[in-house]
């Protein structure tokens, strides 16, 4: 009996902030799968274990959440004042399709540790102890990233004493930064504010109006008041992913506002674009106990956001909503800024499910409207396992 054989393909498994994901270098792929295409996103499908019915992705690298269905591809990049170039491929879980439409902020910490590991950094650019600056060009997005990443002894520094809520261990810290953060996304005009209102009036059939920011900054990301959507700001996953109802509701609002923003033309495309826009829901600081069983102190904290990600209640913050975050805290009038307290600000500190998190940017107004030069945030990588995944040939 004839059976296909199992192909070997370098690889590394790596944490990036708060989710993981199966890297490649480019050049290491098979060759149909080194352009964009089918041949690659059925092979990072088989690798991650997508589309599984079942929904455990249990016959692959995949970890069945949002934050671990994760694929990355860097190359050496051919653009000036660039080290290397980073793709990113959010694999759905149950379905059969590769969204390629947004970043992965998480990730993004780890590209540039795992670039210098894999030679694909030059050399001189790369301290033997210090901090190694490695250029990142996001193509999904079309935007730099700057990581500066600890090296000790010539290798890349993984563990230190740097803790990130909804991580368990701590690890050593990578300081990023998103340059000129504003999305440019197809149909939005590359507008940070694509309708170009703070806050709008977003009609939600079967639930009506709800004030809405629409922003394009880190990833597309609508911003509404938790208490205008039933929340107080304090839920942990398990109150809204175990609500089907909740989940529809939240699913209805993102078809919406993506239609409002530009980034669909008609509602049922959204199937098809499951990692953006976001949704995320906000209110003034209170106290709550985080999913570690962390106390966090309303005087600690600026304001509290909860994100959704490919369907569900994130079980900490996504790093480019963070980014979208502290874009909107920025700015005064947004809904993110006013229940941060209004006013000018460089940074906010945000309660999420797993504890909190700072983030920065810095805003100025023109006569043409806001402007953001960067959004900056720690985050830590650390690698996991690395060698080779194998996929059935074919």
């Amino acid at each position: 009996m004839s059976h296909a054989a199992q192909i070997r393909i370098p690889a590394t498994y790596l944490r990036g902030g708060t989710s993981k994901g199966v890297f490649f270098r480019l050049q290491d792929l098979p060759e149909a799968a080194q352009v964009p295409g089918a041949a690659r996103d059925a092979l990072l499908m088989r690798v991650i274990g997508s589309p599984d019915p079942y929904g455990k992705q249990i016959d692959g690298m995949g970890g069945a959440t949002s934050s671990t269905s994760k694929t990355v591809i860097v190359s050496r990049s051919t653009r000036p004042d660039h080290d290397v170039d980073y793709l990113f491929g959010q694999v759905a879980i149950d379905k059969a399709f590769v969204d390629w439409s947004g970043n992965c902020g998480n990730l993004s910490a780890a590209v540039g540790p795992f670039a210098i590991a894999g030679g694909l950094v030059d050399p001189a650019r790369v301290p033997r102890d210090g901090i190694a600056t490695v250029r990142i060009w996001q193509a999904n997005i079309g935007k730099t990233i700057v990581a500066q990443v600890p090296m000790t002894e010539g290798q890349v520094q993984e563990t230190g004493d740097f803790e990130l809520d909804g991580v368990t261990f701590p690890a050593a810290e990578v300081q990023l930064e998103f340059m000129d953060p504003a999305a440019e996304e197809e149909g939005a005009g590359g507008a940070m504010f694509p309708t170009g209102n703070l806050v709008d009036d977003l009609q939600v059939p079967g639930f009506g109006t709800l004030k809405a920011t629409l922003i394009n900054a880190g990833i597309p990301t609508i911003f509404v008041e938790a208490s205008a959507v039933g929340y107080t700001g304090t839920e942990l996953q398990d109150v809204i992913n175990s609500d089907d109802k909740a989940l529809a509701m939240f699913e209805t609002i993102r078809a919406h506002g993506a239609l409002r923003m530009g980034l669909i033309q008609s509602l049922d495309q959204i199937a098809m674009r499951q990692h953006t826009p976001k949704v995320a829901f906000v209110a003034k600081p209170a106290d709550y106990v985080a999913s570690s069983g962390k106390h966090v102190k309303a005087g600690d904290i600026d304001l509290l956001v909860r994100a959704m990600s490919m369907g569900k209640l994130h079980h900490a913050m996504m790093g480019t909503a963070a980014v979208a975050i502290g874009t909107a805290a920025a700015i005064p009038g947004t809904l993110v800024n006013l229940a941060a307290g209004g006013g000018e600000r460089q940074s906010v500190r945000f309660g999420h499910p797993s504890g909190a998190l700072r983030v920065g940017a810095e805003a100025a107004r023109l006569d043409s409207g806001w402007t953001v030069t960067k959004a900056m945030m720690s985050r830590s990588a650390r690698v996991l396992m690395e060698g080779w995944v194998r996929v059935p040939a074919g």
